[in-house]
C-alpha cells in the first residue's frame, strides 16, 4: 500500500494528507490509540487532511493518565495549529469531542461522535464508575493487565482491516488500565447537554451492534438542533475496525453534507 506521507505536528499528534484540504480531526477511544484510525487516515487522506491524537495516557502519552480537562486542553491546541476542522471521536474521544465542541463550538465545522451517546447520568452515573472501579482493581496486577492487552491484539488481529494495519495498531499498544481511569471523568457529567448546545452539522453514528449507546442515539440526536443519526451495519462499538468499509464512507458523506452546508455551490464527490 502507497501510504500518504504523515507529518508530525507534535507528540502523538500526526497528520497526513493535502496541507490545504478539509481537515478531519480523530480521537479514539479508550484502550486504544491513535493508530486505531489507520484504516480511515490512509483511505480519507487521499482528499482530506487527517489528524490523528494519542490522548492522555495512550499511545505516546502513555507516560500520565487520562483526564479530561487536559485532553481538551490537547485538542486546543491541536485545532490552534490546524484551524477549524470537523472532529470525528470514537467512545472516550466521542466524550473528549463533546466537551470541546461545548467549549469552542466556532473551531469545530462539523461533529461526528461514535459509541458515545450513552448519557453517563442517571442509573449510569453509578454504573459508569462501578465499572471503572472494578477496572481499575484489576489492573492494579500486571499480569491482568497484560492479558488484557492480549485480548486487545488478538480483537484487533480478527478485525476485517489489512495485516499492515493490524501490526500498525497492535506494535502502537494498548493501555486497558485507562478504561477504568476515564469513567470518574465521564460518570455524572451530561454530555447530551453539552452536545445540545453545539448547532453545527453532526452525526450521531454506532454500530449496530452497540446496544448501550444505540439505546441513547435517538434522544442523543433529538438534542442537537442539527445532528442526524446512523447506524454501521455489522459492525459493533469500535466500529470503524469493525465495517472499516462502511464506516469510511459515512464519514464522507457527512463531509460532503458539511462542505455542502457551508459552500451552497460547492461540487459534491
Amino acid at each position: 500500500m502507497n501510504r500518504p506521507e504523515s507529518e508530525t505536528l507534535r507528540r502523538g499528534v500526526d497528520a497526513t494528507g493535502p496541507a490545504d484540504a478539509t481537515t478531519l480531526v480523530l480521537v479514539h477511544g479508550a484502550v486504544f490509540q491513535r493508530r486505531m484510525w489507520a484504516p480511515q487516515r490512509d483511505t480519507l487522506a487521499e482528499q482530506f487532511r487527517v489528524v490523528t491524537v494519542d490522548l492522555p495516557g495512550h499511545g505516546e502519552r502513555a507516560g500520565t493518565d487520562f483526564d479530561l480537562g487536559s485532553s481538551v486542553e490537547l485538542l486546543e491546541g491541536v485545532f490552534d495549529e490546524v484551524g477549524p476542522a470537523i472532529l470525528v471521536g470514537l467512545s472516550l474521544g466521542g466524550y473528549v469531542a463533546t466537551a470541546y465542541a461545548y467549549d469552542s463550538p466556532e473551531a469545530v465545522d462539523g461533529l461526528v461522535l461514535t459509541g458515545s451517546s450513552a448519557n453517563p447520568v442517571g442509573v449510569l452515573d453509578p454504573l459508569t464508575r462501578a465499572v471503572a472501579g472494578l477496572t481499575r482493581l484489576l489492573t492494579r496486577s500486571d499480569r491482568v493487565e497484560s492479558k488484557l492487552e492480549d485480548f486487545a491484539a488478538w480483537w484487533t488481529n480478527r478485525r476485517d482491516i489489512t495485516a499492515d494495519h493490524k501490526r500498525e495498531i497492535i506494535d502502537a499498544g494498548f493501555s486497558p488500565r485507562q478504561f477504568g481511569v476515564a469513567g470518574p471523568y465521564l460518570a455524572g457529567q451530561d454530555f447530551r447537554a453539552a452536545f445540545g448546545r453545539y448547532d453545527g452539522p453532526a452525526l450521531v453514528l454506532n454500530g449496530q451492534g452497540d446496544l448501550v449507546s444505540r439505546l441513547g442515539a435517538g434522544d442523543h440526536g433529538e438534542a442537537a438542533p442539527d445532528a442526524r443519526v446512523e447506524v454501521v451495519d455489522g459492525s459493533g462499538h469500535t466500529a470503524n475496525l469493525g465495517r472499516p468499509e462502511a464506516y469510511t464512507e459515512a464519514i464522507r458523506r457527512f463531509t460532503r453534507r458539511v462542505r455542502s452546508d457551508t459552500s451552497p455551490g460547492v461540487e459534491q464527490q
